[in-house]
């Protein structure tokens, strides 16, 4: 749950990076929205892998 938690601080953290790349085209923003996005979907790949081993321990 630890992780989970970690990904929504990620995206709230990225919200206003956001805010000045869609809205007020600041390109410097939109590198760390990039970098961001990629963090969230590391980090997303970590928490695929933990509930699928959690799922397959609980199975056997």
């Amino acid at each position: 749950m630890k992780k989970f938690e970690e990904v929504k601080n990620l995206v709230a953290s990225l919200e206003a990076d956001a805010d000045k790349f869609y809205n007020k085209a600041n390109s410097a923003a939109g590198t760390r929205v990039r970098k961001g996005m990629q963090d969230l979907k590391n980090l997303a790949q970590a928490i695929r892998l933990e509930v699928q081993e959690t799922k397959n321990k609980a199975t056997k």
